[in-house]
């Protein structure tokens, strides 16, 4: 059974028996300068490093990676760095979770481009330690040792005869030396392992059932508790109620931003834990034990009549035209492009909020020592994408140092950036201060989904100048939506929120005079990261915008991209033009013919340094009056250049996802609000893709050199201006208001 020996991992490491004598080699090696470092033979606890690489004297080789895996690879993929410089076989390599403290953010397609090098520089440095250790152990010179294949041998030039010393017996030993501030590194064509298809270590736990997620947490003597908000966003707590039959106990929460809470603190509790210890509990027992407690311990929103779709949709859309911008970007002149234009087009795009609808719901397991006030030490255990904001959580909330919090990171069924934020953790924590007992705290389906940090709702205007030849002369983007930079800090926006424009600025098309500004808008939803972010929002518009211009002038819509491409200057046109060629030859855009009652449709986008073009091949169901009633998605033709694929089986598997999560939020992913209340809670009324609706997808990886950038987002941003381009195709309308079919449940 799961327990609190065995939930600290991610696969087949204990943490606690990590800090046991049994390691015959520990190397640590700082982030900020990954050629220094220490090596340790008995490790003693945790030091202030970011990257591992353990060595059994039993032979086991276990890399240590930092950030949270959810399903992106990062265990896998800079496993896979230090393992190619420690010339170990792969098969033989084992990952676990590094210390919290030592931990980073997993965001922004960065887990694996960002810590390469540090991963790549560990194992050099463990590799030439080792060597080391065998040179002084024969007596032999270095020069004439080599490693390979977890050991080290050397060839005797006087007698021809071959010692071998394997790394597990030289692992005490090469713990006594220094570690080399620059070891060699395998220059990139001669890897073994990086750009190979490596299986996963992560896949078999995942797949028998032995995986540890949040959820599967279990600490001796914990309640259970889950977490109920105000039924309205931005309600408050008026009365806290007693605890109904079948529970414990009742604890009033503030929100996360309001804690450390003290005697000047002016924010109103929004939510309760609702706790019990009783034999027999679990979390739909307290489920079914909440529909006891009353409605009226709530304070509604004072402004609940205010937050609803159809308002935001006003303020939005009157913003395009009275707002107040900040430039993102600007290039030439546009006034005078506009002002000498033969012809103007302007369209206009919406796309709804959207919830993260993970897998697996917000939870979080706390134990605090002692079990009541005052406190010397705090325990998490939490499916979370930034362990060390949870230190940071655990220590604004309980007042502890950081040294006397302990954090293990644990699998997360789904981040797509909602386990970024902080709100789950600090509940957890402060349930467990208040009830003198550990907690495993869980957010219900219907919390986690209405209350949410959503993708903003966002409305764009893009305005095109095109010159007497069809030339674009002119571009004009204006985006309207709710910032996410402005809802995490205290001062007014100077400039243009980056995750709003993302993707609608730096466009690789040769397109002269360019404006592009940014609108904020006031809505008080809660906005958050959202897989891709802002770059799946402005791929939708600008790509959806190329292919009206194509229309309009009469032009192939890859045609007029090659076009744009060709002729630009910008630094990733060229990257950018092979991604689509291969998008196009892979879907056979010019080389074979759609079946009837079909067409296809294309986009690219770039998205955290990669670029990704699809083409998608439709076809449409009609009811019997001959409106659309659904489309289905047959193929999608992918290419992707993320410079150098690590992986090359992660990066066809991420950009599969980010497919499937692009395709489902275009056609049916719609959250809307009425008198502050969410119209979903649940996935009986938030479509998605069945496997049975799944299309053929296939990707080309074009590795073209570049610098390394990430996989886990840049496969949602183009689906849906593809498959609104082939709409346009087949059927003649051109859909600019996300998603196709609003109002869609899972029962059709």
């Amino acid at each position: 059974p799961l327990n609190e020996s065995t939930i600290t991992q991610a696969s087949t490491l204990d943490r606690r028996e990590f800090l046991k004598a049994t390691c015959g080699f520990l190397l640590a090696l700082t982030l900020e300068n990954a050629g220094t470092g220490r090596a340790i033979a008995q490790v003693a606890g945790p030091t202030s490093v970011t990257a591992f690489i353990r060595i059994g004297v039993d032979e086991s080789i276990t890399i240590l990676v930092g950030g949270g895996e959810m399903g992106q690879g990062i265990y896998t993929g800079l496993s896979m760095a230090a393992a190619e410089e420690l010339k170990v076989p792969w098969a033989n390599v084992k990952v676990a979770p590094l210390d919290a403290s030592l931990s980073w953010l997993s965001a922004g397609s960065g887990g694996i481009r960002s810590r390469l090098p540090t991963f790549l520089k560990a194992g050099a440095a463990a590799r030439e330690m080792l060597i080391s250790a065998a040179a002084q152990t024969w007596g032999a010179n270095r020069t004439l040792c080599l490693a390979a294949n977890g050991a080290v041998s050397y060839t005797d030039p006087a007698t021809s005869i071959t010692s071998t010393l394997t790394y597990g017996q030289l692992a005490a030993t090469a713990a006594t030396l220094p570690v080399p501030t620059a070891p060699p590194l395998t220059p990139a064509t001669a890897y073994t392992i990086i750009g190979t298809p490596a299986a996963r270590p992560d896949l078999p736990p995942k797949t028998n059932g032995t995986a540890k997620y949040g959820l599967d947490a279990v600490v001796d003597g914990m309640a259970l508790a889950i977490v109920i908000h105000a039924p309205t966003m931005g309600g408050s707590l008026n009365t806290t109620p007693n605890a109904p039959a079948n529970a414990s106990a009742v604890v009033a929460l503030y929100p996360a931003s309001a804690y450390p809470i003290t005697a000047t603190t002016t924010a109103l509790p929004n939510a309760i834990a609702l706790v019990s210890w009783l034999p027999n509990t679990t979390t739909w027992t307290l489920i079914e034990a909440a529909k006891d407690i009353g409605g009226g311990i709530w304070n509604a929103a004072p402004n609940a009549a205010l937050l609803d779709s159809t308002v935001f949709k006003s303020q939005a859309m009157s913003l395009l035209g009275r707002g107040t911008p900040l430039i993102a970007e600007t290039k030439g002149s546009v006034d005078t492009a506009f002002a000498s234009a033969a012809r103007v087009m302007e369209m206009i795009y919406t796309l709804p909020y959207l919830p993260h609808a993970c897998m697996e719901v917000l939870n979080c397991t706390v134990r605090m020592t002692p079990a009541v006030a005052p406190f010397t030490a705090c325990e998490i255990w939490a499916p979370t994408q930034a362990p060390n904001s949870v230190l940071t959580t655990a220590a604004n909330v309980t007042g502890l140092p950081k040294t006397a919090i302990t954090v293990y990171p644990l699998l997360m069924g789904g981040g797509l950036g909602r386990k970024i934020e902080q709100d789950y953790i600090a509940q957890a924590i402060a349930t467990a201060m208040a009830i003198g007992r550990p907690v495993k705290l869980t957010w219900p389906r219907e919390q986690d989904m209405t209350r949410d940090q959503y993708r903003p709702m966002a409305v764009t205007r893009i305005q095109i100048a095109l010159d007497a030849a069809n030339n674009i002369t002119g571009w004009k983007n204006r985006h309207v939506s709710p910032s996410i930079s402005a809802q995490r800090r205290t001062t007014p926006l100077t400039a243009a929120d980056n995750n709003a424009t993302e993707g609608a600025t730096a466009l690789p098309y040769n397109i002269p005079n360019r404006l592009v500004d940014y609108v904020q808008h006031m809505s008080p939803i809660p906005v958050g990261y959202w897989r891709s972010v802002g770059y799946a929002i402005n791929c939708f518009a600008v790509e959806s915008a190329v292919d009206e211009v194509a229309l309009a002038i009469g032009v192939d819509p890859l045609v007029l991209r090659r076009q744009l491409l060709s002729t630009s200057t910008d630094p990733l046109a060229a990257r950018t033009l092979a991604v689509l060629n291969a998008a196009a030859l892979a879907a056979g855009w010019e080389t074979t013919t759609v079946p009837t009652g079909r067409a296809r449709g294309i986009a690219v986008g770039q998205a955290f340094g990669t670029i990704v073009a699809e083409v998608a091949e439709i076809g449409v169901t009609k009811n019997a009056s001959g409106v659309v009633t659904n489309f289905t998605v047959y193929k999608v033709a992918c290419a992707v250049d993320c410079g150098t694929a690590v992986n090359p089986n992660s990066v066809e598997a991420q950009m599969q996802g980010g497919i499937f999560h692009g395709l489902s939020a275009a056609k049916w992913g719609e959250l809307k609000w009425t008198m502050g209340k969410a119209s979903v809670s649940n996935f009986n009324k938030y479509r998605m893709t069945r496997l049975s609706e799944a299309p053929v997808i296939t990707t080309t990886i074009v590795n073209s050199g570049a610098a390394m950038s990430g996989t886990g987002e840049p496969g949602v941003p183009p689906i849906a201006p593809a498959v609104a381009n082939a709409y346009a195709k087949l059927t003649g309308i051109r859909v600019r208001n996300l998603p196709f079919f609003p109002g869609a449940t899972m029962g059709g």
